[in-house]
């Protein structure tokens, strides 16, 4: 039996496969905003209100059924670059061509045009999403996920950093066409970190039929111990997090009165760096402390934070609140994230790992994309702090199941930690 080694993240990032999942982290990162935080301080720029933005969440759809068409994508190969770089490949490539057409967009003259257009951005993004996830599966061993969490986390919140803190940045100063092609022109060179990264040692037989496809993932999901618990966790999880910070930039800047370049600087980047840090000690805290505990230490972390942001609705227009709410917030959300990539990447086998990935990451998406279409009509019946007390509840039924499912949880860590000692 091979010794059993615990990684450091500097040392697992000088792994080539380390670096490519960065690097596809960053690509993955990259559009997500666009049709996200950014395109709302686009819409609050534009002076449309809060019930309107609200509702052009919904163009965040596609990262919640995504499942639907991530068969296909296990099913069948590209012509070119393997299994899943030929998909990550051609993805990127029809990226790169939309985003630069949706900068063209006016919200005010043609603020449908400007929904379907980010409708369409989503839909690619969410299609590039399930083959990086699906590419990560297959490329990192078991004993590396919870670093390989992070450094997808890293480069998918260097990505953000970008598309939200620093275009926004930019299109203060030069307008929002010339932001989303400078995107555009990025969104291009990512291929070629999809033309350098490996192809995974053992990437898994693509299923015989598409009825394969389809069927097989769900049930190799559900023939786990405790399968329901996870699913619903998997729901709940990031629940009180992701509708807290549903409306983000149109808190700071419309309910607080932040201008685009405090948002920009202290919110974004600040924001990005904060949630780096708190993947990486995430990612490394869950070597040593296993799955159970760093799912409820971080997850009382996500919760008590959003307190934070009830504090600055009440203090209003105070940067350095501003400033500590997004930082520690944000760490805690980071540590959370690596937690709970690791507990997905646990749950999924490499044969289906785009069908598998995709429908637990489209589960956990759905709190951010429905509550968030409905977030703007809260805000607006009983202001911004009841607000955030009401997302500080919601995150606690996500807690209370996760005690319960506390066997279950230390079993599915025992058996990855299993296949560690076997290698």
């Amino acid at each position: 039996m091979a010794a059993t080694t615990k990684p450091g993240l500097l040392d697992a990032l000088r792994d080539r496969r380390m670096a490519a999942t960065l690097l596809l982290g960053f690509a993955s990162g990259l559009p997500f905003n666009l049709t996200g935080a950014t395109l709302q301080a686009w819409l609050a720029d534009s002076k449309l209100d809060i019930r309107t933005i609200g509702l052009f969440s919904l163009v965040g759809l596609p990262y919640v059924l995504k499942f639907l068409w991530a068969p296909t994508l296990d099913r069948y190969l590209p012509p070119l670059l393997g299994r899943r770089r030929g998909w990550i490949l051609i993805y990127q490539l029809c990226l790169a061509a939309a985003i630069g057409v949706m900068g063209l967009c006016s919200p005010q003259k043609a603020p449908m045009v400007l929904a379907m257009l980010a409708l369409l951005v989503a839909t690619l993004s969410a299609s590039q999403d399930i083959v990086i996830d699906a590419y990560r599966v297959d490329l990192i061993p078991t004993e590396q996920r919870a670093l390989a969490a992070a450094a997808s986390a890293f480069g998918y919140r260097t990505a953000a950093m970008f598309a939200g803190a620093v275009i926004v940045l930019i299109a203060a100063q030069t307008g929002w066409r010339v932001a989303y092609g400078i995107v555009a022109a990025l969104m291009a060179m990512t291929t070629l970190a999809t033309l350098w990264s490996p192809e995974p040692e053992r990437p898994g037989r693509p299923p015989p039929t598409l009825v394969e496809a389809v069927v097989e993932p769900a049930k190799d999901l559900l023939r786990q111990p405790g399968a329901w618990g996870f699913l619903l966790l998997v729901l709940l999880y990031k629940f009180g997090d992701a509708f807290a910070l549903s409306l983000y930039s149109a808190f700071m800047l419309k309910g607080i009165g932040f201008s685009l370049a405090e948002l920009s600087i202290a919110g974004k980047v600040n924001m990005t760096v904060s949630t780096m840090i708190g993947t990486a000690v995430g990612g490394w805290l869950f070597m040593r402390w296993g799955m159970f505990r760093s799912l409820l230490t971080f997850g009382v972390l996500q919760a008590a934070t959003i307190l934070l942001f009830m504090w600055l609705a009440l203090a209003g227009r105070e940067l350095w609140l501003m400033i500590l709410t997004t930082s520690l917030d944000n760490l805690a959300g980071g540590m959370g994230l690596a937690a709970f990539i690791a507990f997905l990447m646990a749950q999924c086998s490499p044969s289906f790992s785009a069908t598998q990935y995709a429908l637990l990451s489209a589960l956990a998406a759905v709190p951010r994309v429905l509550i968030a279409s409905i977030a703007g009509a809260v805000v607006h019946s009983i202001g911004w702090a009841h607000f955030f007390v009401v997302t500080f509840l919601s995150a606690i039924p996500g807690l209370v199941l996760l005690a319960l499912l506390r066997t279950q949880i230390h079993a599915l860590d025992a058996r990855e930690r299993g296949k560690l000692a076997r290698a």
